[in-house]
């Protein structure tokens, strides 16, 4: 896969224990798989954020689990059940990863190009009051 990287992103990415790493650069490979457009910013001082035409998802490393939170207003489907967590949030959910727990990669890079279809769109603000 080829994009450009954040050096920020890069240098949050390495500072975690290794099995966060690997969750964290498997979650950043499926965004960017999603849609070669996507670029990688620091918002929040330090936390790294997937972009295109709107948040698409960020990455926040918690002591015994990676936090994704998934920036769809709670409007796009979870058929297989991925969510973990905001579901009544009305900004983001979020997908947690623990140690060992395999990445349903096909269920997550389908929420990431249904959000960058609806960031295209208008963003799920528009489409929710729609």
């Amino acid at each position: 896969m080829s994009y450009t990287v954040e050096p920020r992103v890069d240098s949050y990415i390495d500072a975690l224990p290794a099995w966060q790493q690997a969750i964290c650069r498997e979650v950043r490979e499926l965004v960017h798989a999603a849609d070669p457009e996507v670029v990688e910013t620091i918002k929040r001082t330090r936390q790294p954020y997937f972009v295109l035409e709107g948040n698409i998802c960020a990455l926040l490393a918690a002591k015994d689990h990676v936090n994704v939170f998934v920036y769809d207003g709670g409007i796009v489907p979870d058929p297989e059940g991925i969510i973990t967590a905001g579901h009544d949030n009305k900004t983001a959910r979020t997908v947690a990863f623990r140690e060992g727990e395999p990445i349903n990669a096909p269920a997550l890079t389908a929420m990431f190009r249904q959000i960058i279809a609806n960031n295209r769109a208008g963003g799920w603000r528009k489409l929710k009051r729609g």
